[in-house]
C-alpha cells in the first residue's frame, strides 16, 4: 500500500517585533521539530516532509524545503534573527506557491500549513490579501489545511479575511508561548491521526 504523503509547511514571522520573544520561539519551534520526528515513527504508514520559511521585508529565508524528517534540524539564534517589517501576504504567497508547484500532481498528498506571526501585514508588494484568500480557498479543496497562530493583533479577523478558520491566539509571554506550542503539537498529532483515517482535515484543527 502506498504511503500517505504529509507535507508540513511552517511560515514563521521573523520581523522586528518578534525579537522580544526570540528565545522562546526558537525553543518552542525546536520542540515541534522533535514532535514531527516522533510522528513519523508513530505513523509509519505516513511519509513526512518539512518546509520552513521565515520572513520579513528583507527576505524570505528557506530554512527547509521538502526535506524528509531525518534532515529536519533545530534552529538557533544565528538562523533566526528578527528584524524589519511584516510582509505577511508575500510570505504566504511565496511559500505556498513554491510548495504547490512541486506537490500539485502528487497522489494521496496532504499539506499542513502553519502560519505564526505577532503582527498584521504591513509591507507586502507582490500579493494582496484578496489574492492570498483566493489561493487558500483553492488549495483547501486539494487537501491543504491552513492554521494561523498569532498575538498582538486581531488574529481571528485577519485569519478569516484570508479564509482561514483554524486559529490559535497566544499571550506574548513565557507561559503563553509555552502553552501555545503545547496546543499546537497536540493538534498536529490529531491532524496526523485524521490523515491516517482519511477524515476531513480542513477545519477544527485546534479543537480540544
Amino acid at each position: 500500500m502506498k504511503k500517505q504523503t504529509v507535507h508540513n509547511l511552517i511560515i514563521l514571522d521573523e520581523s522586528g517585533s518578534m525579537e522580544s520573544i526570540k528565545t522562546l520561539i526558537i525553543s518552542g519551534f525546536n520542540e515541534t521539530v522533535q514532535s514531527i520526528k516522533g510522528s513519523q515513527k508513530k505513523f509509519p504508514e505516513q511519509e513526512h516532509f518539512i518546509s520552513v520559511v521565515s520572513f520579513n521585508n528583507l527576505a524570505n529565508k528557506l530554512l527547509h524545503f521538502i526535506d524528509p524528517v531525518d534532515r529536519l534540524n533545530e534552529i538557533d539564534g544565528e538562523q533566526y534573527q528578527p528584524n524589519a517589517a511584516t510582509p505577511l501576504f508575500d510570505a504566504i504567497g511565496f511559500a505556498v506557491t513554491k510548495l504547490h508547484q512541486v506537490v500539485k500532481d502528487q497522489p494521496n498528498c496532504n499539506v499542513l500549513v502553519t502560519i505564526m506571526t505577532d503582527g498584521e501585514e504591513n509591507a507586502s508588494r507582490e500579493y494582496s490579501g484578496k489574492q492570498i484568500k483566493e489561493l487558500i480557498e483553492k488549495l483547501k479543496n486539494e487537501k491543504w489545511t491552513f492554521t494561523y497562530i498569532g498575538t498582538d493583533h486581531d488574529v481571528d479577523k485577519i485569519a478569516l479575511n484570508l479564509s482561514i478558520t483554524n486559529t490559535l491566539i497566544f499571550e506574548k509571554n513565557e507561559a503563553g508561548i509555552k502553552d501555545m506550542f503545547v496546543k499546537e503539537r497536540k493538534s498536529r498529532d490529531m491532524y496526523y491521526s485524521k490523515v491516517q483515517k482519511n477524515e476531513d482535515t480542513k477545519d477544527n484543527f485546534f479543537e480540544e
